[in-house]
């Protein structure tokens, strides 16, 4: 397993001028290892889960990342959770510091499994992860969905894939909450 590597994306393949068409090829059932991966760290406000300024906060952040030189060429990846009912977390892949973000990084075993349908199922797919990292002898940490395309998009290409990524610690008999402590 590579450190900090994705699998490749095909970056090309872009028919809207916004997203590029997502083929899940090679991200089903992966097992990523990040060692201080870095990102750009952001918040969106949010409406019982439903994030209300999400476009606004994503144009700024991509504003920024590409002046910096930090977009990956070969790809991207948006990690998305909600912290709350009124809040969520978006983490941006990048390739070096982006000057007026807040920067993080991550490190860790991730796993990943990929979904297609409604946001709408984000609930029940981080379940879904949860079941699958205690069936590989995991416990699921922090669970992330990387969505592929905007909603336009996926309108347009006629498929919603979403990619669940659950950070795995060792100790199954924990509980995600457990598992989380000290994260």
């Amino acid at each position: 397993m590579q450190t900090n590597a994705l699998p490749v994306m095909d970056m090309s393949a872009n028919t809207t001028g916004c997203c590029p068409r997502f083929d899940p090829r090679g991200w089903d059932g992966r097992h990523l290892h990040f060692k201080n991966k870095p990102f750009v760290r952001a918040t969106t406000r949010s409406l019982l889960h439903v994030p209300v300024n999400m476009g606004k906060v994503f144009t700024r952040v991509q504003g920024h990342i590409e002046p910096a030189g930090a977009q990956d060429p070969d790809g991207y990846l948006v990690l998305s959770r909600d912290l709350s009912a009124t809040e969520g977390e978006h983490l941006f892949a990048v390739t070096g510091p982006v000057p007026e973000e807040e920067m993080t990084t991550l490190s860790g075993d991730f796993m990943t499994r990929v979904f297609e349908g409604s946001y709408r199922k984000a609930a029940d797919w981080v379940h879904e992860m949860e079941i699958a990292a205690k069936a590989g002898g995991h416990v699921a940490g922090r669970i992330y969905m990387f969505y592929t395309t905007c909603p336009k998009c996926a309108r347009t290409y006629g498929e919603n894939y979403v990619i669940g990524i659950a950070e795995i610690k060792g100790d199954p008999g924990k509980t995600r909450e457990q598992a989380n402590e000290g994260s």
